[in-house]
């Protein structure tokens, strides 16, 4: 009786450690499952987010440098989005692409089935020649360039001709109030025909309000000019950004698909212990759950690159449909830079976008003084010479010129009115430019600030990759000599994964930071091969 009840608790003892350890199993799965998912559907959500960041930061610089005649951007609604353990406000993408050119690109050529051979280099190139925000910019030259003819127009001669044949009758009585019959001459005269054919000239001798606005559209043409110096600035930012992208997208899939190589080793080793007796089947379905989650990363890595392709081959007009290799390897460089003080003298001294405000200010002001000089008189010639007579053959020459003083006296108040437009005018574009005096003194610290702590990151990360690596060696060598379960091989492999994506998360961001600092400084079109090899 002693003996069959030590024998029922030992039984009563072994189910309850059973039942225990399946617990222990059913939630260590439950918990892994549950991280593996939420793991692929953060992935998911955070890289089809990302593809918007580069956007972000381009609208983040098109409000301090707006295309020729367009106003500010509007602010609009922000989220965020994390890369590693960097987090940067976003906007929605339609509001993104409805707000600026910079996303798109007008394509050329026919698609070929043969993959292109696309370097960095080229990538800049086609986005200088076909990215839709330079074409508007080039366009905006060209119309402050009509307009600067159209002002000129007033100031130089306009020469018209004329040539008419009618036949006319003419009334004595009604045309010049001659009543009493006078002998041989009839009361209505004709019909009789009438041949002209002359030019008639007209040309201001003096309109210094005309004067005036024709400096300020120059003002104008310079301000456009800089426009487009800015606008290839801000397009170098966005090819060279996107395809800094697709490198990281690049290395997403290679680290997901070693991570799947990885797993599916664990997989196999762990079948092959239990067909050896020496593994549990837990481990085996902990190590086929790992291994699906891994395919299921690689296979979202890889969207997300074929999509960021996409994004890049618009940007600089590729032909839809044009499949790209990228061909240049962007490794880390530390770059060697100015102090703070030298960039900040750079960036007001080259940034073609303060340069363009700055002559914004001065049409303002010479639009002033034209809307002042409305209050001038003015001196204008008038010429005509011709020839008329009554038909082709019997005609003679006339001519006619006189010289034409306007002085103003009252004007319903439109001087008073122009004048208050162009004193409105012309604050704005004071405030706009000490705005953006202020906004580049951000825009050089921030780069700065981010360089910096980008490196720090970089440094930070690719030993944190070292040391997971070091700890999923010793984990699977100790699962391989049955000291531990796959539980801590498994960690090890998602702490990797995450150091992996935190590494290239860092670097992407660090080379971003040194393109930001080039475009702060107004470096971007011209250095930025240099700023990436860190030089």
């Amino acid at each position: 009786m002693q003996g069959f009840s030590i024998k029922e608790e030992t039984n009563t003892g072994s189910r309850i450690q059973a039942i225990g350890s399946f617990l222990v199993f059913s939630i260590r799965r439950f918990y892994w499952g549950t991280v593996n998912f939420l793991a692929v559907k953060m992935l998911t959500a955070d890289r089809a987010r990302l593809r918007t960041r580069l956007s972000a930061l381009c609208v983040a610089l098109l409000t301090a440098a707006p295309l020729y005649g367009q106003s500010d951007l509007t602010p609009t609604s922000q989220g965020t989005v994390s890369y590693g353990a960097r987090t940067v406000a976003v906007q929605d993408t339609s509001d993104l692409q409805m707000q600026t050119p910079y996303l798109g690109g007008v394509p050329t050529g026919i698609a070929s089935s043969t993959p292109l051979e696309l370097s960095l280099e080229d990538a800049v190139t086609r986005g200088l020649r076909q990215n839709l925000g330079g074409l508007l910019s080039t366009d905006a030259v060209s119309g402050a360039h009509g307009e600067r003819w159209q002002a000129l127009s007033a100031l130089l001669p306009n020469l018209t001709t004329g040539t008419s044949f009618g036949v006319r009758q003419v009334d004595l009585k009604a045309t010049i109030g001659i009543n009493i019959p006078v002998p041989g001459v009839p009361r209505v005269i004709g019909p009789f025909g009438v041949f002209d054919t002359r030019g008639y000239l007209d040309q201001s001798v003096f309109n210094w309000e005309s004067i005036e606005r024709a400096r300020s559209s120059a003002a104008q043409v310079k301000s456009a000019q800089y426009s487009y110096k800015n606008a290839r600035e801000l397009i170098v930012l966005v090819v060279v950004s996107n395809y800094l992208l697709v490198i990281a997208d690049q290395s997403q899939v290679e680290s997901a698909l070693a991570q799947r190589d990885t797993a599916k080793v664990l997989f196999d080793q762990t079948t092959d212990q239990k067909k050896a007796g020496l593994a549990a089947a837990v481990d085996v379905l902990r190590s086929d759950v790992e291994l699906q989650a891994r395919e299921q990363r690689l296979i979202v890595a890889r969207n997300n690159l074929a999509k960021q392709k996409l994004v890049l081959a618009r940007a600089i007009g590729l032909p839809a449909g044009q499949t790209f290799d990228i061909t240049t390897e962007v490794s880390y460089q530390p770059l060697t830079t100015s102090t703070l003080d030298e960039a900040l003298q750079q960036a007001y001294a080259s940034r073609p976008d303060y340069k363009s405000l700055t002559e914004q200010v001065r049409s303002a002001e010479l639009q002033k003084k034209a809307a002042s000089a409305e209050r001038y008189p003015t001196l204008s010639a008038v010429a005509d010479y011709g020839s008329i007579g009554d038909n082709f053959a019997s005609n003679h020459g006339t001519v006619n010129a006189a010289a034409e003083l306007r002085l103003p006296i009252f004007q319903g108040g439109r001087v008073h009115g122009d004048n208050l437009v162009a004193d409105s005018l012309l604050a704005r574009a004071r405030q706009q430019l000490e705005d953006l005096h202020a906004r580049i003194d951000q825009d050089v610290r921030d780069a700065f600030l981010d360089l910096q702590a980008n490196s720090q990151e970089v440094s930070v990360e690719k030993n944190a990759v070292r040391l997971a690596a070091e700890t999923l060696q010793q984990s699977r060598d100790r699962f391989s000599s049955g000291v531990t379960d796959n539980i801590e091989v498994v960690q090890a492999q998602q702490s990797l994964a995450d150091a992996n994506d935190a590494y290239i998360g860092s670097l992407y961001s660090y080379n971003v930071a040194k393109i930001s600092l080039a475009r702060a400084i107004g470096f971007a079109e011209s250095n930025y091969s240099l700023y990436l090899k860190g030089q």
